[in-house]
């Protein structure tokens, strides 16, 4: 009989089982937690509220910010109060909804990094073209078909994953509810639902990677025609940040998803602390805050803020 009858709760065996390193590490992992729910957020309501930021480029961000937070909310708050309070229990049906979350904003977030290097393309190699090619409407679909995909996918993903029967002690080796480790507490043979996720993955990996560098290597050529040495440096150092934030979340998902399930082992955990924990908080520096554009939307709201606050004082004394 299957775990989920006798046992229905998961135990998630966490980062480490170190006393000593638990409150080091709540310590990081908060700290960490909040700078990312604060860069995000901030990028979102500023794309909002600056009329500058209303280019598909950032509507595209913000729509990428809004997952990383969501995705890194559905893992952190379970991991902080693990390491603070050392409860690693979680319900079947935590279980169940934490791991088809993460699976579907994470999908999300990769067709959204191929939705970010398709607008660069366009806008560099087809600047004539680009209104058209990139209009409002044809971002809300991009939008849309990301999510739509995404969806599809994650209930995939945790069908197969949770489709069939585990055998207790249900001990989590991770911290929090994956793919790998929870099948490998399976009662019955995986090797069928194991190749399932495995094409998903790569459909969904590859297939966006892919985009991905293609639409920045197209990028690059069109720089390199440039006859502008200002332009040239300006574009290759922002091809080369966003390449770098994407080499880091795609290559520890492929690290993750896409190796046989022999091959996983101890360093699962610090490569999946790079795409849940690493990469959310990179994000808004690496894509916005290096912005020109952004710098200058968030000096005008500053000053907008404290000509209100001098207003404000003004009309009380």
């Amino acid at each position: 009989m299957g775990g989920n009858y006798t046992q229905p709760k998961f135990i998630l065996l966490g980062i480490t089982d170190t006393p000593w390193a638990q409150a080091p590490l709540f310590g990081l992992f908060l700290l960490i937690y909040i700078i990312t729910l604060a860069g995000n957020m901030g990028l979102v309501v500023l794309v909002w509220v600056a009329p500058s930021l209303h280019t598909p480029m950032y509507f595209f961000l913000a729509h990428f910010s809004l997952a990383d937070i969501c995705y890194s909310t559905v893992i952190s708050p379970k991991m902080l109060t693990d390491l603070l309070f050392g409860d690693k229990t979680i319900s079947w049906a935590g279980c169940v909804a934490q791991f088809h979350l993460f699976a579907l904003f994470v999908t999300a977030e990769c067709h959204l990094l191929a939705a970010m290097a398709y607008d660069r393309h366009v806008a560099i190699c087809h600047p004539l073209r680009y209104v058209l090619l990139v209009s409002p409407r044809s971002c809300r679909r991009l939008v849309a078909c990301s999510y739509l995909v995404a969806s599809l996918s994650a209930l995939l993903y945790t069908g197969c994953t949770f489709g069939g029967s585990f055998c207790g002690p249900l001990r989590v080796d991770h911290f929090f509810c994956d793919a790998g480790p929870l099948l490998r507490l399976a009662c019955s043979d995986t090797r069928g639902r194991e190749l399932a996720i495995f094409g998903l993955a790569a459909a969904n990996g590859l297939g966006t990677g892919a985009a991905i560098v293609l639409s920045y290597g197209r990028v690059l050529c069109a720089v390199l025609g440039t006859r502008s040495a200002p332009g040239r440096a300006r574009a290759f150092r922002t091809c080369a940040s966003h390449l770098a934030s994407v080499s880091v979340f795609y290559g520890s998902l492929f690290f993750m998803y896409l190796q046989p399930a022999s091959w996983h082992g101890s360093r699962d955990k610090v490569a999946s602390v790079f795409y849940t924990v690493v990469s959310p908080v990179l994000n808004p520096f690496i894509y916005s805050l290096r912005n020109t554009e952004v710098r200058a939307a968030l000096g005008k709201c500053r000053r907008r803020m404290l000509n209100l606050c001098r207003h404000q004082r003004d009309v009380v004394f």
